[in-house]
């Protein structure tokens, strides 16, 4: 693929997040979602790129745009034919409340290449480049965390595991106290938190959690791009879940699979770009400067070369077109 898509990626995530980060700390995510969403739609259309969304905003019937089968880009004769999969906003919630870690991403891969994952849970596990390959997801926590705190050189009680802070996780929690380690709770947002294990700035070893499985394929791109692993599995907690699974074709024993990186993500050649939209932990959020500008931070990767550009750019508010007429079409 085209490596200047990168930069044009990046320009759509800028949109996402400059659209929704102005509902920052008032209480709305549904503003704020539909806000960066909408950036993000409209975003598309300059791209060049035959794109088809697998991960979006639900369904046909749920969701008016970004929804899962939608046609983005521009579809040019000689664009290339692409799988998308998005989160406008990851962590409508933190963005609201006014809380880090609020993001919005985008994930490319070659036509049929990302896993269709049902919208369900998914058990997971995400570690950096030096831990590729010694971690199992079904293996004993315990077992998983020495072999991560050997691979680093480190003594397991220096290691610092990420987990989403829910009722569901109280077991594993207990798991990683008694073998010792440092944890790290996060709210909302496991895209950003796995993300985190590759960046040793981040302080982050280890990322297990059970949260979305769209949000795992996401996740998966950037940590193939980043050279570091994950694994994951179908968690269906309800029968509604499991019904949604069966849906899609997912009886009961390709449920139980653990899905490796490359069942999720099966190409050498992918993209992955988001910006912040509030301060986090690898990506500053969007600051308003005078007269009428913004400053954004990004990220952009490829596997294929293994790039990875951190982008800030000063946008002029009111001289991007989208922006401007999603003003006038709010006010």
């Amino acid at each position: 693929m085209d490596r200047n898509l990168a930069l044009e990626l990046v320009r759509v995530t800028e949109t996402a997040a400059l659209a929704s980060a102005g509902y920052m700390g008032r209480g709305n995510k549904d503003a704020a979602d539909q806000a960066a969403v909408d950036g993000m739609r409209k975003a598309f259309s300059h791209v060049s790129i035959q794109g088809k969304v697998v991960i979006g905003e639900g369904e046909l019937d749920e969701a008016p745009m970004l929804y899962i089968g939608e046609e983005v880009g521009r579809w040019g004769s000689g664009d290339r034919a692409v799988d998308i999969a998005v989160d406008p906003l990851e962590g409508t919630v933190l963005i609201a409340k006014g809380l880090p870690n609020a993001i919005a991403v985008i994930a490319m891969a070659p036509q049929g290449t990302l896993l269709h994952a049902p919208d369900t849970y998914m058990k997971k596990i995400a570690v950096g480049p030096k831990a590729r390959g010694l971690v199992q997801l079904d293996a004993p926590v315990e077992q998983n965390l020495k072999a991560v705190a050997k691979a680093l050189n480190k003594k397991i009680q220096d290691l610092t595991v990420i987990i989403q802070d829910r009722p569901r996780h109280d077991a594993l929690i207990q798991e990683v106290r008694a073998a010792g380690c440092r944890i790290k709770l996060f709210g909302d947002g496991d895209v950003a938190a796995a993300l985190a294990t590759c960046f040793e700035d981040t302080g982050i070893d280890v990322f297990m959690s059970i949260g979305g499985a769209p949000e795992g394929v996401i996740a998966a791109v950037a940590l193939k791009c980043l050279g570091g692993e994950m694994q994951g599995k179908l968690n269906p907690l309800s029968e509604e879940e499991i019904a949604r699974c069966e849906e899609m074709g997912w009886h009961q024993e390709k449920i139980n699979q653990v899905l490796t990186l490359e069942d999720l993500v099966a190409s050498e050649d992918v993209f992955f770009a988001a910006t912040g939209v509030s301060d986090g932990d690898l990506l500053k959020g969007v600051t308003y400067l005078e007269n009428n500008q913004a400053k954004t931070h990004s990220v952009v990767m490829r596997s294929k070369t293994g790039t990875i550009r951190f982008v800030d750019a000063i946008h002029r508010l009111d001289k991007n077109e989208i922006l401007v007429e999603m003003m006038e079409k709010h006010r």
